[in-house]
């Protein structure tokens, strides 16, 4: 089996007294979507932040694509190709959906500071811009300011910029939170989309079982910080201590 895109190895972070998250060990594969699941306060987005630079490791490590990572910061985790989208919308809402993704493509491709002033004279970012929104079909909105958006572009408007940074690692923090039923479909077929290039990963934190049988292809569950269980959504999903202790109530609900 060819090298994991991503590793972490006893992946642990202490708050006081408090294990957060527990000695976590696992392997993400391109071409993989991983679904994390757990109860509330089971550790999923303290992972996430260990993993995306938000938070340090009290112990254990990140690899990425064969280099640990552990103690760099945020800035160059994102260089070396982890891509976020938060649970909350994480945008620059007084400028417009267009400024939003290019100003990601200036900063991926390194074009200085002068990002406003000098834009029209970036060879491609603005065409790069114009795919990526037509893409997510936000760019009929494109000269919209992002406050003026409904919550469900405004996370399509995520997505965009995600796609923008080029990642080789997309992680997603409750993708549809907060997103009417008419709304999520739309966000769900986008990482779909990402998902059949096979040269990246995806993780995905989500509590809506048939979000995770829609599109996993692995799920790990994180109980009290460590890990649980780890395999196929079926067999997963069908574990006996899984459903009763930790996606039973989710699994009723579906």
């Amino acid at each position: 089996m060819p090298s994991p895109l991503l590793s972490t190895r006893d992946l642990t972070v202490r708050f006081g007294g408090h294990v957060a998250v527990d000695h976590v060990t696992c392997d993400f594969h391109a071409g993989q979507l991983t679904a994390i699941v757990g109860p509330n306060g089971a550790g999923k987005t303290t992972y996430f932040n260990l993993i995306s630079g938000q938070i340090p490791a009290t112990e254990g490590s990140v690899t990425l694509k064969d280099r640990e990572i552990t103690r760099l910061p945020v800035a160059d985790r994102t260089d070396l190709g982890i891509g976020r989208a938060f649970q909350l919308t994480n945008l620059f809402p007084g400028l417009s959906v267009f400024e939003n993704v290019r100003l990601v493509m200036q900063a991926r491709r390194k074009k200085g500071f002068d990002l406003f002033s000098m834009a029209a004279a970036h060879d491609g970012i603005n065409d790069a811009a114009r795919d990526v929104l037509l893409r997510v079909g936000l760019w009929d909105l494109s000269g919209q300011s992002v406050s003026e958006l409904s919550h469900g572009n405004q996370r399509k408007l995520e997505v965009a910029m995600l796609i923008a940074l080029d990642p080789v690692v997309y992680m997603f923090d409750e993708p549809t939170a907060g997103m009417s039923v008419d709304e999520a479909p739309v966000v769900l077929e986008l990482i779909a989309q990402l998902k059949a290039d096979t040269s990246r990963t995806i993780l995905l934190v989500e509590h809506k079982m048939d979000v995770i049988r829609t599109l996993a292809d692995r799920i790990i569950v994180l109980h009290n910080g460590a890990l649980a269980a780890d395999g196929p959504p079926a067999e997963v999903m069908a574990s006996d201590v899984v459903q009763e202790a930790y996606m039973g109530k989710a699994l009723e609900d579906v």
